[in-house]
């Protein structure tokens, strides 16, 4: 996972105007696994939205979209689900792509007693949609900076060629 997300990223750094940063800050809770570093790609067009890849000692990856979709790959890693590496860089590349296109949606939502954040990935072949519970805290300011209202990443702007 660790190759072909690489390569991923160089592509996407290539091919899209965007800034690439490199930490080793998590993108959110890791599955059992330790950060052994994190790439940020930041496209220059605020209305288009980030992405994170943290590479992990597992080793895989965690996708992060936006602001919340997270995708750990492999989700598991056990012997058992034996999950195929060509279908997860399939899939990586498969939520990457619609990401890039302007397929993420994403927004957050009151109820009764608290939060919720709901995304949408939409792209040629992908259609997956989440809900999760969201703190108070980032619940509101996620409401400050627009996400009350469904917002919809833009897709990336292109190099020149």
């Amino acid at each position: 996972m660790h190759e072909a997300a690489e390569t991923l990223l160089d592509e996407l750094t290539e091919r899209y105007v965007v800034d690439r940063r490199e930490a080793k800050e998590p993108v959110g809770p890791e599955p059992g696994a330790e950060v052994v570093r994190t790439v940020r790609l930041v496209p220059r067009s605020p209305a288009a939205g980030p992405l994170s890849i943290a590479f992990t000692d597992f080793p895989g990856v965690v996708l992060r979209l936006g602001r919340w979709f997270l995708e750990p790959l492999p989700d598991c890693g056990c012997d058992d689900c034996g999950e195929d590496p060509a279908l997860l860089v399939t899939d990586l590349r498969a939520r990457v792509a619609a990401h890039v296109e302007g397929g993420l949606w994403e927004r957050v939502r009151r109820g009764l007693t608290s939060s919720w954040l709901e995304t949408r990935l939409i792209g040629s072949g992908l259609r997956t949609s989440r809900q999760a519970p969201i703190e108070a805290a980032e619940a509101r300011a996620a409401r400050r900076e627009g996400f009350a209202a469904p917002v919809q990443w833009a897709p990336w702007p292109l190099r020149a060629p």
